[in-house]
């Protein structure tokens, strides 16, 4: 992936030295994060957090504390991994921000907070044992670096084009807050049963995988940027986390009703329907056939 000296984004807010000057209580909405099966069902114990807590999805509802802007800056020029996540940020916007103009909106860039350990956030307390998140009540994507050694090593899905579809997962779920889709899908689930609302949360987590390869169709069309192997990294990185693989490492059994975030070959394949031809009305899971 030829990413080295292109445009960074103005909205990486760099929280790894302790700042911040954030307040909120550390209660609110839930977060949506393409890590968050990967703790439930690895780590979660270990780290002693509820599986089921860490599994929940975002409603960014009406109760969520007030959490206080800190000054968003760029990472160090020398923090090599820092700087890619910025481009692939700016990428994002660039993209979206055309999309949106298209369709006749606007589209607000959201702001990816770079963390270690845990940080307040307007749906909580974050953890890094959570992984990537995205949290709508204060529009912002959570990333702790180390994720993405977990992502590589214990996964099994090297490669920079795989840390790429992880942000642009969770910038799925921004456009998805935009378009009014997490609050429908929020609403939704708060009536139905447990089986039930896990599926709907399946559709929306598959649906923010085929945003993501909408990002990557236009992001290619756009640079060219992409190399020999990349888009396979971000297909067996869209494998490696799906519920069942994950479920069959952890615990040696697959419990379907369970999932959350789509099967592996869900997921491979709604990140392939958006990568086909970039178009968002390809990315309607919730009135398709799963």
């Amino acid at each position: 992936m030829k990413w080295e000296g292109q445009d960074q984004s103005d909205n990486v807010e760099d929280r790894r030295d302790g700042g911040g000057g954030l307040g909120g209580s550390g209660i609110g909405g839930r977060h949506i994060g393409i890590g968050s099966v990967v703790i439930a069902l690895l780590a979660g114990w270990a780290f002693g957090i509820n599986p089921l807590t860490v599994l929940g999805l975002l409603g960014g509802g009406s109760g969520a504390p007030v959490v206080q802007q800190a000054p968003a800056h760029k990472p160090p020029p020398g923090d090599r991994e820092a700087v890619f996540v910025s481009v692939v940020l700016r990428d994002t916007e660039q993209v979206w921000g055309q999309i949106f103009q298209a369709a006749g909106g606007r589209y607000e860039d959201p702001r990816l907070v770079l963390f270690r350990g845990a940080t307040p956030t307007a749906c909580g307390t974050g953890q890094s044992a959570m992984g990537p998140f995205y949290c709508p009540g204060d529009r912002k994507v959570y990333l702790d670096l180390d994720f993405f050694d977990t992502l590589s090593r214990r996964l099994g899905a090297p490669g920079q084009f795989a840390q790429a579809y992880v942000i642009a997962h969770e910038v799925g779920h921004h456009v998805q807050n935009l378009m009014g889709i997490t609050a429908k899908v929020e609403a939704l689930r708060s009536r139905q049963s447990t089986a039930q609302a896990n599926a709907t949360s399946v559709r929306l987590e598959l649906q923010a995988d085929c945003l993501a390869g909408v990002w990557a169709f236009h992001s290619q069309q756009g640079k060219g940027w992409l190399e020999a192997g990349d888009i396979e990294q971000a297909l067996n990185a869209a494998s490696q986390i799906g519920d069942d693989t994950l479920q069959r490492e952890s615990r040696g059994t697959v419990v379907p009703e369970s999932f959350t975030h789509g099967s592996s070959a869900q997921r491979v394949d709604w990140f392939k329907r958006g990568l086909a031809g970039g178009q968002v009305n390809a990315c309607n899971t919730f009135q398709a056939a799963l």
